[in-house]
This record gives structure tokens, sequence and C-alpha cells, in this order.
């Protein structure tokens, strides 16, 4: 049965665009900074006790002039090198200041694709239920996926499983349960805790963050297992590096733009991309010492200093364009949207979850597996418009609209149309856009069709150019993983 859901205004095609692409993963910011060590004039020591307290391994010097020279195969280096995608994951976590020090309340899935020379970041919300296999045994364990960092370090569940045990057991396990989500098979992965976002952000001397909106949460946790009230005033601000965790973390801020995880993981965006800027100023490089000391003992990785510095190489002069953001849930106040929904999925009624609509994650997987979609297919830039045949389905023109946003293609605002039982893509244009065609039939199935303004007739707001997707009832059981 679907799950109807309220029509959402839709947003301006620019500013959507725009405020999707213009932030820099997290992943890339944990690199940059950690390039910032490899550029300074440091002592070897000083970076080794760096590298040995981030991954648990002393640096190998002749190792990574050999790794730098001809990187041997599998490793990020040589994926880069020879047109391979990179995955990695990002992790943020409370740490011991923290009650829960590693739920991980950050979630970051970073793809890199050197032959289009584009990054695609998706935030994964923490509160998305997953069934969990990490145990030696044929158990699953229903738990929100940020829950799956601290099995290898607390009692939560018995019989884990040796591969996500040891130092690197956390990240293991994160990697394991949002490659499920995802589709995703992860190269590295990169943990930091809040201790550690607030003093890199204090060494750099604090950044300068800008709010569309106020932003007021009264329910902020604080450091003694209760609560505070926060407050930040809409337009650009220099921040510290608690005001800079505050506006990152928080997530029940009164105003519905702020208070949605597509609303949270954009500031945590905006701010990363303040640290980016300032980290790689002459300023910035002058405090790589204080950046080392920041992160030393609060960041976990199993990355070589090599992996480091390929993704540094590769990455350092991508331009802002090149960045696709893209995100589960809705951009709107409400915390369900797109791909997932709210509803008791395993938790229990009356407590915060989200849901995959596709509990096989197959519709997730081929969403994210599509992203990087062609630049000649994007070159033709052919007027796209959804248009919602499922009937059964509302909201979900809105939904697949609002997915493809920052994807590049040029979309128009989407419309309900007549009940259809097949997807179909009208074709106004005589075959001029061919490339565009095909991917859409690729994606959504249906056939393609000729069509005239006058014929089949236009449903009420539905553009008679370029081309438009009828989406039918099948397209929608798919959707659904039925």
């Amino acid at each position: 049965m679907f799950r109807a859901r309220p029509k959402r205004a839709r947003r301006s095609r620019y500013n959507v665009t725009y405020r999707l692409t213009r932030s820099v993963p997290a992943a890339l910011i944990a690199v940059v900074l950690i390039a910032v060590v490899v550029g300074a004039t440091l002592t070897y020591k000083r970076i080794d006790d760096f590298m040995t307290a981030a991954t648990g391994h002393h640096l190998n010097p002749i190792g990574e002039v050999v790794q730098a020279v001809e990187p041997a195969q599998g490793t990020i280096a040589y994926k880069l090198k020879h047109g391979q995608q990179v995955n990695v994951l990002m992790l943020g976590m409370g740490g011991y200041e923290n009650d829960a020090p590693y739920l991980t309340d950050s979630i970051m899935a970073v793809t890199i694709d050197p032959t289009t020379n584009r990054v695609m970041m998706a935030s994964i919300p923490r509160d998305l239920v997953v069934h969990m296999n990490l145990q030696s045994t044929s158990r699953v364990w229903v738990n929100k996926i940020n829950s799956a960092y601290e099995v290898p370090y607390t009692n939560i569940i018995c019989c884990v499983a040796s591969q996500y045990t040891g130092p690197n057991g956390g990240g293991y396990a994160s990697e394991h349960e949002v490659g499920k989500v995802t589709g995703l098979t992860f190269d590295r992965f990169i943990a930091v805790d809040f201790k550690a976002f607030r003093d890199m952000v204090d060494a750099l001397g604090g950044v300068d963050v800008c709010l569309s909106t106020n932003l007021d949460d009264n329910s902020y946790p604080n450091y003694s297992n209760g609560y505070k009230p926060i407050h930040f005033k809409a337009g650009c601000q220099h921040l510290n590096g608690e005001q800079a965790l505050e506006i990152a973390r928080s997530r029940h801020a009164v105003q519905p733009e702020q208070s949605s995880d597509f609303g949270r993981a954009r500031r945590q965006q905006d701010i990363m991309e303040a640290i980016k800027k300032k980290a790689t100023t002459v300023n910035g490089f002058a405090k790589a010492p204080q950046l080392l000391s920041a992160l030393q003992k609060n960041i976990h990785t199993d990355m070589s200093l090599s992996d480091m510095k390929a993704i540094y190489d590769w990455g350092k002069n991508l331009p802002d364009s090149s960045i696709i953001r893209i995100a589960l849930t809705a951009p709107s106040g409400t915390a369900a949207g797109n791909l997932l929904d709210t509803y008791d999925c395993g938790m229990g009624a009356g407590v915060s979850q989200l849901c995959p609509d596709d509990p096989t994650f197959t519709m997730i997987h081929r969403y994210i597996g599509s992203i990087f979609i062609d630049p000649k297919t994007l070159g033709e830039k052919a007027p796209v418009q959804f248009v919602n045949g499922a009937t059964s389905f509302p909201g979900l023109e809105t939904r697949v609209t609002t997915m493809f946003d920052p994807s590049g293609l040029q979309l128009a605002d989407p419309v309900v149309h007549r009940a259809s039982s097949q997807t179909v893509i009208l074709d106004y244009s005589g075959g001029q856009f061919p490339l565009t065609a095909k991917w859409l039939q690729n994606f959504f199935g249906g056939t393609v069709v000729a069509a005239t303004p006058s014929n089949p007739a236009p449903a009420r707001g539905q553009q008679t150019y370029g081309l438009v997707v009828v989406l039918g009832h099948d397209f929608a059981l798919r959707w659904l993983g039925e």
C-alpha cells in the first residue's frame, strides 16, 4: 500500500542547485587538513606522532616514497591514477565528552569519480533503521545506523564477528552497514569526535559561516546529560569552535528549514567549507602544528599518509561546481521524504526513526549509482519534467524532482498527470536530446514516445517541449521494492 505524502512547495531550481553544490565534502576537508601537515615544514617525529595516534601505525617513509612513485594496486592513489572511483566514509561522533561517545552523530558517504572529475557526498541520517548483521551468529540486530560504530567498543550486542573487532572495528562495522544502504564498497574511513572538531576551529582562529534563517534550539545537549538553549541569528557571523559545533549538531531548531536532516547536513557542509578556506590560506598553513595537536588524539582512520596525499593532490583544484550533494531526506521541515519515511519499522512506537520506502535499499542503490550522469548527456541541456501518473502514490513527482535537483539535469517544476499504469518518456523535441532520453529510459524504464503539444493531451501545468517523464504505477512499485 502506498504511503501518501503531503505536497511540498517547489523550490527555485537555481537556489537548490547552488546550495547543494557549493559545499566541500567532509572527506576532502579532513584530507586538506592532513595535507597541511604534508606541505608544512614539520619534523619527521611530529608527523609520525600524528600518524601513530590517528592510524595506530608508525610512518613508513620508504613505503610512502614508493607509494608516491608507483602506488600499489587497490590503493587510493592507484585508483585515482587509473580512473577508478574511490569511496570514503566520514563519521562524526560524540567522543569522551559525550554520554554516548561512540554513536556517530554525522555519517557521510563520499565518492570521488576521477573519470568525470566530480565528487558525490551523501548524508546518511543517524535515525535510519537498519537490520544489522555484525555478529558471528545468524542473528540480526535492529537498530539505528548510528550505533554501528560502537559495536566493538561496548557490550550492546554479544558475539561480534571478528572482522568488526579491534582498533578499526567500529569503522569497518559502519562501512558494512552504510554500504548496505548505499550500495557502496568503502576504501577507507575517517572518524572524528566533537572535541577534535571544536579544537580544530579554535586552532584556526574561528571560521565565518552564514545562516539563511535564525537558528533557535531549546533542546541542545550540554555536557552534563542535560539540555541548554542555543540561539543564532540569520546572516554571516564569526564562530569559535563551540559555536561551530552547536550549529553543526543542532537537531531540534524551532525553524523548519533548520530542523530537518537536510538543513542540518547543509549547515555541516557550510562549516566544512569555511574550515577548508581558512586551513588552506597562508595563515592556515602557518597553524599546522596547532591543527596537528587539535586532531591527533581525537581522529581515527585506516588511511595511510599516501592515501591522504593522493586525495589532496587530486582534489585541491576541484571547482565547487563539481561537487554533488545528495540527500535521502526532504529539504523542508518534515524529517522524512525523498527515499525515507517516518513510521515504526522496528524501534517501537514513539521512537524517532527513519525507514526506507524500499526495505531492500534497491532504489537507494540505483539512485546513488546513477548520480554521476555523463557530462555529454548533461551537455544536451534537455528541458526535463517529471509528472506523476501513479495516482495511488501522491507526491512521487516531487520526491523524484527533489532527488535529481543537484544532478545537473535541467528540471522544471513537477505536476500531477492522469493515471498511467506504465512509465512513458514523452519526447516533444523530435529526437533532439537522444542521450538524455536514453538515460531517463535506463533509470525509469518505459518507452520513449514521440509527442506533439496536443497529442497526447498534456496535463495541467505540463510542459509541451523537451522531455516529460510520466511516472507510472510500475515505477511506483519499484520505488517501494515491490
